[in-house]
């Protein structure tokens, strides 16, 4: 029962600070029921947390609880032997066994990122049926990438790329709390490749947000980065140029307010973290490519069980460098997050690692020097000495 109360206190607090993203709840004890999920919902002008229960006979039952109703949600977590709050400052998660013991994983850092209040709050939609898109499909800068037509129907081969792109405006809305309200924004994309997020940000700051921005992509290859301003002129983004160069030679003139990466290779993604950490951006988000050097460098005994079987390995090795890569930023000061960027299904590069720069920290207090150790240590425990990028 404890940790039910302390589950739905978790959830009330993330409703009320509007950073549940949802709440999953599965194992039934009821053998009419499959899952029940929890939303932030719109109704009649305030915020509510609603439950829909999908019943095994198809059908759809709805509750809209109110977002300090600890006692209904400490009640429907005891129906459940699973519960996954997922929020924007972090997860955790409740299990109860058959015989009604229980365990909240993961309590005491959601809930102090929770007391905080640094997480972006999420997009709550109305309660309605339709769904909120930022991009239609007919916008100038997708016909002129190749995404949709002259007519703005997306293209058939393009339908993927159009919803990762989708995705990553949503996370970038959520983010816009963390930036400056005035002046122009200052943002980079490093490692910008053939950079549809480099024009679809850009166009989402100046003409949805009707923002100023000053935005430089950066990239090796300089055929992709002529295509770009060519691109970027054609569209008049007056304020969008592409840098041929090498990211860790590249210097901004002013402040940079947002990195963004989307799938830069191996340690190419370490170059642009540490790039992004050293401007002290507010916000960085970025989605890794392949993971090649912890494959070439782990040494951990301990793991050998996993280790062993290649396939195992790599899969391993992509978690650990991104959790590595999270700790590093949390010693450097940031909230951070892993998230789901788009369906697995689409694509197994779905990760996206998001930081938020947060406000008051000191890289000389007893915290700084507590996060950079249980980051040295976790290395330690995964490569050894060996030198390596993350």
């Amino acid at each position: 029962m404890e940790n039910c109360l302390k589950t739905g206190e978790m959830i009330a607090l993330a409703a009320e600070k509007g950073v549940l993203k949802k709440a999953v709840f599965s194992k039934p004890k009821d053998p009419a029921t499959v899952k029940m999920t929890m939303t932030l919902r719109t109704v009649g002008g305030k915020t509510v947390v609603q439950a829909e229960t999908l019943c095994k006979d198809n059908k759809a039952l709805h509750e809209n609880i109110a977002v300090d109703g600890v006692s209904r949600l400490a009640e429907l977590c005891q129906e459940f032997g699973q519960v996954n709050v997922l929020t924007t400052a972090g997860e955790c998660e409740l299990r109860r066994s058959k015989k009604g013991q229980s365990v909240l994983l993961g309590k005491e850092k959601l809930w102090r990122a929770l007391v905080r209040g640094e997480a972006p709050e999420v997009c709550v939609m109305a309660n309605t049926r339709e769904k909120s898109y930022i991009l239609k499909g007919d916008e100038a800068f997708l016909k002129l990438l190749d995404v949709s037509d002259a007519n703005g129907r997306i293209k058939d081969k393009r339908q993927s790329k159009f919803r990762q792109i989708n995705r990553f405006l949503e996370l970038i809305r959520d983010c816009e709390g963390h930036l400056p309200r005035e002046g122009a924004l200052r943002i980079c994309d490093l490692c910008c490749g053939k950079s549809y997020l480099s024009f679809a940000v850009y166009h989402y700051f100046v003409n949805v947000c009707k923002r100023d921005v000053l935005m430089t992509g950066v990239d090796l290859k300089a055929d992709v980065v002529e295509h770009c301003n060519r691109v970027a002129a054609e569209l008049g983004f007056d304020g969008l140029e592409f840098v041929c160069g090498d990211v860790r030679q590249y210097q901004s003139e002013t402040k940079v307010h947002m990195v963004i990466s989307l799938h830069a290779c191996d340690v190419a993604t370490d170059i642009v973290l540490q790039k992004a950490t050293e401007w002290g951006a507010e916000v960085i988000l970025s989605t890794p490519c392949c993971h090649h050097e912890m494959n070439h460098t782990l040494n951990c005994p301990t793991l050998s069980f996993i280790a062993d079987h290649s396939m195992l390995r790599q899969k391993l090795c992509d978690a650990a460098t991104d959790a590595l890569r999270l700790k590093r930023l949390e010693a450097n000061g940031y909230a951070v997050v892993a998230l789901e960027l788009i369906d697995p299904e689409e694509t197994p590069k779905n990760i996206m690692l998001r930081a938020i720069k947060r406000a008051g920290f000191s890289p000389d207090s007893q915290e700084a020097k507590r996060l950079t150790e249980e980051y040295l240590a976790a290395k330690a425990f995964l490569v050894g000495d060996a030198h390596v990028a993350f």
